[in-house]
Formats: structure tokens, C-alpha cells, sequence
């Protein structure tokens, strides 16, 4: 099995990355009927766009392509390109003007590494058109390129972060994980508990006398996009989206700070059979925590 989010089926992934400008853009695309998706935001600095369609309740249920970038706010624009790609080839939620492809993106902070740039609208046309099978590129790539972690005591500190991916078989289905790291906080490996960035910061961080520059106000952020085959409803998407954020409590210490804007959004294709139960559920939540704790530990050790 491909060890990566493209082992979903139906599931392509592209990046378009500007080295100069330490900053990029990940596409995840769907099949062109799109996936039913949900969206789950913890962190507490988060910059996103089109992510309220997805509250239950909603009438798009859909989406067609799940789009991840540096340049915080700024950054969103790229996902006009992408919805311009995705309309050019008549993929969309149908209307009577044409379609409107449903892309929520989500970006992080990487505006004060390498040259001053922002993602464009060409930046998330081009990761559109670069998506394919994987293998899925990893490391400092697309919106991985400008990331680094453990900054709890300042920049001084920190060291690279990226972009990783895995895959998880739960029963008959396929879980994948797809995950951009640029936490403030360190990283740890849950089976050894040894650091892989950052060791000791964060208790460092607990002592009121620590001389330190304090941790950046929204320049962090971990993206996450987890996929998996299954028929899921859009509440069953609500619960896989909330489970796999302990993949990020487990792996990044501390997660879900007021700093980051940790945001995971689920997608489940329907290209294998069902119906899933409350077990199978559960069954898929557990592959969808070890493929995040996997891909952030790839993320970091590329």
C-alpha cells in the first residue's frame, strides 16, 4: 500500500513551492464529484476560508479540493486559482451560472522566513495541476516549505519543521493523513517520548523566570487534512476530524495553543463499501490519530 494520503482512493495531492520566498502551497484534490468533508479548528490563531459550509446542517456537503498555504491570511488567495482550475474543468457544485467548486483552505505563518512572498492564485492553480498519485512529495515543500517548530522561547530556538504524510489500514478501509508543521511548540515522539525538536523547551517554558522572547502571537500553525475511503456521513466526518486531532496532542507539545491555529479538516471519498457502525467509526478515528502522529514525525525528520 502507498504509505501516504493518495493510498485513499480517489485522493491526488500537488504542491507549488517558491524556494526563494520560503513559502508554498498543497492541493489536496477529490474525485471531481467531490468528498464529504468536515472541518474541526482547535488552535487559537487560525486563518481560513469557506470552512462555515462545512457546520452540519449546511447544504454543500462537498468538497471538491482542500487547500493548504504559507503566507497566513494572505496566503487565501491562492485558493481563488484553485476554484478557477477546478471550474475550467467543470468540476463544481452545480448551479445554474455553471459550477462552484467548494475549496476551504486553511494557511499558516511563514512570512518572516526566506524573501518577503505570499502564495497566489497561480501558486494554487499550479499545485492543482501538479496533483497526482503518490508518491506525495514530503519535507519542506508546497505548504511545508516555510515551516519550523519549537518556538516557545523565541525564534532562537527553533528549528525546521515541513510537510509529512502516512497511511493507515483500519479493517477494509484506508486512512491517510496529510499534515503541514509549523507548531510553536516541540516535537515528541509518542512511542520513545524522546524529543525530535525542541527537547526541553516546554518545561523550560513553565518557569516564570525563563529569559526568553516569548513565543510569536500567530506565527505558527499545524495544518492537517485526513482522508479515508469509507461512505462517511457528514456527522461521521465530525467525529474522524475531532479524533485526529489527538494525533497533534499526541506529537506536538504543547497543541492547540492560543499561538497556532491547528486546524484538521476530514474527508471521506465513498470509494469502498460500507455502512459504517459506531465501531467502524471508532476503528477509523484510531488509523486517523497514528496516520497524524506519523506524518508530523515525518514531517520534522525529513
Amino acid at each position: 500500500m502507498v504509505d501516504d494520503l493518495t493510498a485513499v482512493a480517489g485522493i491526488h495531492v500537488g504542491h507549488a513551492t517558491d524556494p526563494a520566498g520560503q513559502t508554498g502551497v498543497t492541493a489536496v484534490l477529490c474525485p471531481p464529484a467531490g468528498a464529504v468533508f468536515a472541518v474541526d479548528v482547535r488552535g487559537g490563531g487560525p486563518a481560513t476560508s469557506e470552512t462555515d459550509v462545512a457546520r452540519p446542517g449546511n447544504l454543500v456537503e462537498r468538497a471538491h479540493a482542500i487547500l493548504l498555504c504559507g503566507g497566513s491570511a494572505f496566503g487565501l488567495a491562492a485558493a481563488a486559482g484553485a476554484r478557477d482550475w477546478l471550474a475550467g474543468r467543470g468540476i463544481g457544485f452545480p448551479t445554474v451560472a455553471g459550477p462552484v467548486p467548494i475549496v476551504p483552505a486553511a494557511a499558516l505563518f511563514d512570512l518572516a522566513t526566506g524573501q518577503p512572498a505570499r502564495p497566489t492564485p497561480e501558486m494554487g492553480a499550479a499545485a492543482c495541476a501538479a496533483a497526482a498519485g503518490g508518491p506525495v512529495e514530503q519535507g519542506r515543500v508546497g505548504a511545508g516549505t516555510g515551516c519550523n517548530v519549537a518556538k516557545l522561547l523565541g525564534t532562537a530556538y527553533m528549528e525546521p519543521g515541513g510537510l509529512g504524510s502516512a497511511a493507515v489500514a483500519a479493517g477494509d478501509w484506508t486512512v491517510g493523513a496529510l499534515v503541514a508543521v509549523n507548531a510553536v511548540g516541540e516535537v515528541r515522539d509518542p512511542v520513545t517520548g524522546r524529543a525530535v525538536a525542541g527537547a526541553g523547551l516546554a518545561e523550560a517554558f513553565l518557569r516564570a523566570d525563563t529569559p526568553a522572547a516569548g513565543p510569536g502571537v500567530g506565527e505558527n500553525t499545524t495544518l492537517v487534512v485526513v482522508a479515508t475511503d469509507a461512505p462517511l456521513s457528514r456527522d461521521q466526518c465530525c467525529r474522524l476530524a475531532a479524533m485526529a486531532h489527538d494525533g497533534l496532542a499526541r506529537t506536538l507539545f504543547p497543541a492547540h495553543t492560543p499561538f497556532d491555529g491547528d486546524i484538521v479538516f476530514a474527508l471521506a471519498t465513498g470509494c469502498a463499501t460500507g455502512p459504517v457502525d459506531a465501531t467502524g467509526l471508532a476503528r477509523l478515528g484510531t488509523a486517523a490519530v497514528l496516520a497524524v502522529e506519523r506524518a508530523v514525525l515525518r514531517a520534522c525528520r525529513y
